[in-house]
């Protein structure tokens, strides 16, 4: 998964592009009974010598559903994928044998079904525009594999119509500045232009488990292998949330092999690179690369954080690891095993069992450890020192594989949610942690499903209330409903304590955090 610190981005022609203000245009309504209601609220001015625009409804700058001629969602001409009364049948084998970044595709995407509003909510921290979003940075990969980089906006319309103008086949979300990205370069002196905030993100990417996964390598995936992701949420967010006292965490699937944290926390978004770099180094366990041996080495009384980590990840080693990948089932690979313990005697007992049995199962070799341990198998074993090497192949084998320099810097940026990923077509929707165990990767909603899905929906459901069918926004009738709905959630118990002033007070105060 890539990212990106610098401008310099390996294979792609960076370029910063300014972009032409597009003045906003009203659209229906996206709000809800649920929602927060927005404030009115003029128009922030931009860089351009335009006219002072008129009052704008901050409501309406948020529709999902855009009527607007500027943006059509099918050139003219072309059957409109539609579920209104009366549409054209739309031609859905065309729209499925369609790439995921097709760029009519993604148009039809992005003007139909992204959560503009609650993407906007959720960056702004507070339903009026301020400089939490002003002063955003955006990144855009073009078609052409053109990365954009300082991008910025005055509100969500004008973010919605850039991406509809440029198609990015994705787009990342970088730090708030001290001003506006786009004039930069216009301060006198360059360095005051810096980061100021952005939420303490962490990557997981399966990959980072190739040498201890069996079923699957590179970018392939499968539900056996992605319960290393679902043993690395569970450890990461119970201690975000136990040892940190963060709230506002939200895992993103990155659309094909791994899972984002973005801890949204005004505390965690203020903290600078040292304060991130130490909770980084307090999660980070796993350290070296495929052929650096142990790579687990921790003192002893271990920390609780990793006593409940190993209490989290027990089961999961048993089943998930022992029996699911069979990690030593080969003789080359048990000796992996082999060198994690500390006694040679014991070793070669285990190895002249092993050698016996070809084909014995992994969790039986695990088992094996105890029964010649106590057999007697070395008569100098230090109980102890096996314990904790066991304790440590535990770890070694499930503790979360995290992609550290995500989490170090300010200025890092990261894939927003729900973009599609351009070689899946998978949308980044979020992971509910509640039902972490029921989450399939494989089976989250496509932007070629949800064509399908638009196309074929019939009102129901809704009691009938035609008024209520007929404000339904486009992705209430898909797949991606929970999982806009889960967002919003989400973003309204933000932005609830974002403005309780008590709240506000106490994280204030908690910024002399210590490390």
């Amino acid at each position: 998964m890539p990212h990106s610190v610098s401008p310099e981005a390996d294979g792609q022609d960076i370029v910063e592009e300014t972009m032409p203000d597009v003045p906003a245009q009203n659209g229906d309504s996206q709000a809800t009974g649920d929602d927060i209601a927005m404030a009115d609220a003029k128009a922030l001015p931009t860089d351009t010598n335009e006219e002072v625009k008129k009052e704008v409804k901050l409501d309406e700058l948020f529709a999902d559903v855009d009527s607007d001629d500027e943006f059509p969602s099918s050139r003219p001409g072309e059957a409109k994928f539609s579920s209104s009364p009366g549409a054209p049948a739309s031609p859905m084998d065309g729209a499925v044998a369609m790439k995921s970044s097709d760029p009519e595709l993604l148009r039809m995407f992005y003007q139909r079904f992204f959560p503009w509003r609650y993407l906007f909510q959720w960056l702004n921290h507070s339903p009026t525009p301020n400089n939490d979003f002003v002063h955003r940075e955006f990144a855009f990969t073009l078609q052409n594999d053109i990365y954009l980089r300082y991008q910025s906006f005055p509100s969500s319309d004008l973010l919605r119509k850039d991406v509809l103008r440029q198609l990015p086949t994705r787009f990342e979300i970088g730090p708030v500045y001290t001003t506006n990205p786009r004039d930069r370069k216009t301060l006198r002196n360059s360095s005051a232009f810096k980061p100021l905030a952005k939420e303490l993100c962490f990557d997981i990417d399966l990959t980072d488990y190739d040498e201890i996964r069996t079923c699957c390598d590179k970018a392939n995936i499968c539900n056996r292998c992605w319960q290393f992701i679902t043993m690395a949420i569970k450890v990461v967010d119970v201690a975000l949330r136990e040892d940190f006292g963060f709230k506002h965490i939200m895992w993103v699937y990155s659309g094909r092999r791994g899972a984002h944290a973005w801890v949204c926390d005004k505390k965690a978004r203020t903290m600078d690179d040292q304060k991130r770099r130490a909770i980084a180094g307090y999660l980070e366990v796993i350290r070296g690369g495929a052929q650096s041996g142990k790579k687990v080495n921790v003192r002893r009384p271990l920390h609780p954080h990793l006593s409940r980590s190993l209490d989290i990840l027990a089961p999961h080693f048993q089943g998930d690891v022992l029996e699911s990948q069979d990690p030593w089932s080969s003789s080359a690979r048990a000796e992996q095993l082999l060198s994690l313990l500390p006694d040679k005697a014991l070793n070669d007992s285990l190895r002249k069992k092993w050698d016996s049995s070809p084909g014995r199962a992994s969790s039986s070799k695990w088992a094996d450890i105890d029964a010649l341990a106590r057999s007697g198998a070395s008569k100098s074993l230090d109980a102890k020192a096996l314990l904790e090497a066991k304790q440590d192949v535990v770890l070694e084998y499930t503790y979360p594989r995290l992609d550290i320099e995500v989490s170090k810097k300010l200025n890092h940026l990261l894939k927003s949610p729900f973009v599609v990923h351009p070689g899946t077509g998978r949308v980044c929707i979020p992971i509910d942690t509640r039902n972490l165990e029921d989450f399939d990767p494989l089976g989250v909603p496509t932007v070629q499903g949800l064509m399908e899905e638009i196309d074929s929906w019939k009102p129901g459901g809704e009691d009938g209330d035609e008024e209520k069918v007929k404000n339904l926004q486009d992705w209430e009738k898909t797949s991606l409903r929970p999982y806009v709905e889960q967002f919003r959630g989400f973003v309204l118990a933000l932005m609830k304590d974002e403005r309780d002033p008590k709240v506000k007070r106490e994280r204030d105060e908690s910024e002399a955090m210590e490390f």
